[in-house]
């Protein structure tokens, strides 16, 4: 017996359409009978159309489409209908039912899902960066990052890190330390994808004082202490001159002001 011949006709890759073929003719098709599923995607035109209800003519075979246009919707339904080859709108009438429900037209713009599907995966993979080269853990990120954020300890490169990374950016960042030599990367780097992250020194000894008695610890210990905070600023400073990069100061700045600052400066 002749297989059951299905043209899967869609202006995005043509996947949504194959997987309801596929799972409605799994339940007629046994053994003795088999379908074969071919796709045609990215179909934009009349003239496409025209040339593929043709070949279903002449094959006899059965078209399933997912088209977002209008007019190709109403196209091939009506071609199909005239030279009597079988065919079902798998996208249409649910269009048809929000819009309806919603008040609006579609968009009519085709691949949105795998748009979205692709911004999805390019955040997941960004919050994974920012965790992975998190606090100089790994000096290979600078290199690998579009963003690199510098700064002392409590001047929020870790919030800040996880919120660019919710805008799809690759966010390192790097602690700067008296007693540590920051890492050679950080002055190979283009100092404009480099930003330093600077605090008043009396903000940032309230800051350690609070984190300190949070981990139930003393808060006079040298961490607090505002002649080590303006050392390890006066270091910091000189590191950032050295890297050449902008310095934000995020004394009275919430995450999202600092955040962005910098989109602002990447444009």
């Amino acid at each position: 017996m002749k297989p059951l011949r299905i043209f899967i006709v869609s202006d995005s890759v043509g996947e949504t359409g194959e997987l309801v073929a596929k799972a409605a003719v799994s339940q007629y098709i046994n053994s003795d009978h088999h379908a074969d599923l071919k796709r045609f995607p990215y179909i934009e035109t009349i003239s496409q159309l025209d040339k593929i209800i043709s070949l279903a003519v002449e094959q006899k075979a059965f078209i399933v489409y997912t088209l977002v246009s209008q007019e190709l919707r109403a196209y091939i339904s009506r071609e199909t209908e005239r030279v009597r080859v079988p065919s079902v709108d798998l996208m249409g009438p649910l269009m048809d039912k929000l819009e309806a429900e919603l008040g609006s037209p579609p968009m009519q713009e085709a691949g949105l899902v795998r748009k979205l599907d692709d911004d999805y995966f390019k955040k997941v993979e960004a919050i994974e960066f920012a965790v992975k080269y998190d606090d100089g853990r790994d000096p290979r990120g600078i290199i690998l990052a579009d963003i690199v954020l510098v700064g002392v300890s409590r001047t929020s490169k870790t919030p800040l890190s996880q919120y660019l990374a919710h805008k799809r950016l690759k966010v390192a960042n790097v602690p700067i330390v008296p007693e540590v030599a920051p890492p050679d990367e950080l002055f190979t780097v283009n100092p404009d994808k480099c930003f330093g992250l600077i605090i008043s020194p009396d903000k940032l000894n309230n800051i350690r004082k609070e984190r300190l008695l949070a981990l139930g610890l003393n808060d006079d210990a040298n961490y607090a202490q505002v002649d080590r905070i303006q050392e390890e600023i006066a270091y910091f400073e000189k590191v950032a001159g050295r890297i050449g990069c902008e310095v934000i100061d995020v004394t009275n700045r919430a995450v999202e002001e600092t955040a962005n600052l910098i989109l602002a400066k990447r444009k």
